[in-house]
C-alpha cells in the first residue's frame, strides 16, 4: 500500500535556505511535496511547517505564534546554528521541534515524517480531562461520520470562533493534542480547511452561538 505523500511548507526570509531545504524534500516526491502557504477563507494548512529561526532572530516570533495558533500544521523551527536562545523561544511559542540546518536528506526527512500526524486520533476518546457536554450529545453531532466526543467538541468550538489557543485553554488540552483532534475530524467529515469545517458543521446541527 502505498504511504501517504506528507505536505510540507517551508518559511523563510532567506531565498538560500527555503531553496536549499525545498531541494532536499524533492528528492522523496513519493513522501513529501512542499506546497506554498496559502491564505484566505479557504486556506489548506500542510502537514508540516519548517520555520526558519532567522525569523525569531530577526522579529519577535508573532508569526511562529500564528503558525501555532492558528493552523493545525505541525511547526518545526530549523536554526544555522543549534543556539540554546533561540531553541527556547521557539519551544516556548509552541513549537513541536527544533533542529540544525546541518541535517542530511534522511535526517531532514525523517524529521517531517516523524512531526506528521497520519493516522491519528482513530480512536475514541471519551472521557479525557477537560471534555465538555459534547460528550452528551456526541452520539447525534457527527455519529453518522463517526465522530468522537472530544472530535465534536473541537469542531463545536471552532464553529464558534474559537482559536486553537482558546480550543486548547477551553478544553485544558494542549496545542498539540488541539491539533491532533482538528485533524482527525476533518479527515472524518471530508474537509481540509478551517471555513470548509465550519460550513460543514453548520449544515450538520453544530451552533455558532458561544452562549449555546
Amino acid at each position: 500500500m502505498t504511504s501517504p505523500v506528507s505536505t510540507v511548507a517551508v518559511v523563510s526570509p532567506l531565498d538560500v535556505v527555503s531553496a536549499g531545504l525545498t531541494a532536499m524534500l524533492s528528492h522523496h516526491p513519493d513522501r513529501v511535496a512542499v506546497v506554498e502557504l496559502s491564505t484566505g477563507a479557504d486556506a489548506h494548512d500542510p502537514d508540516v511547517i519548517l520555520y526558519d529561526a532567522v525569523g525569531l532572530h530577526q522579529g519577535d516570533g508573532a508569526d511562529l505564534e500564528f503558525y501555532v495558533n492558528s493552523t493545525v500544521s505541525a511547526v518545526l523551527v530549523v536554526s544555522q546554528d543549534l543556539r540554546p536562545d533561540l531553541a527556547a523561544r521557539a519551544l516556548a511559542r509552541g513549537a513541536d521541534g527544533f533542529f540544525s540546518l546541518g541535517v542530511d536528506d534522511d535526517e531532514l526527512l525523517s524529521a517531517v515524517l516523524s512531526a506528521t500526524p497520519v493516522g491519528v486520533g482513530v480512536a475514541a476518546t471519551s472521557g479525557a480531562v477537560g471534555s465538555t457536554d459534547a460528550e452528551a450529545v456526541g452520539h447525534r453531532l457527527g455519529h453518522d461520520v463517526g465522530l468522537t466526543p472530544r472530535e465534536v467538541d473541537v469542531l463545536s468550538l471552532i464553529t464558534q470562533g474559537l482559536s486553537n489557543q482558546e480550543i486548547a485553554e477551553r478544553s485544558y488540552l494542549s496545542i498539540n493534542s488541539v491539533k491532533t483532534y482538528i485533524r482527525s475530524a476533518y479527515r472524518r467529515i471530508g474537509v481540509s480547511s478551517r471555513s470548509q469545517a465550519v460550513v460543514w458543521c453548520l449544515q450538520h446541527g453544530f451552533s455558532s452561538d458561544r452562549s449555546a
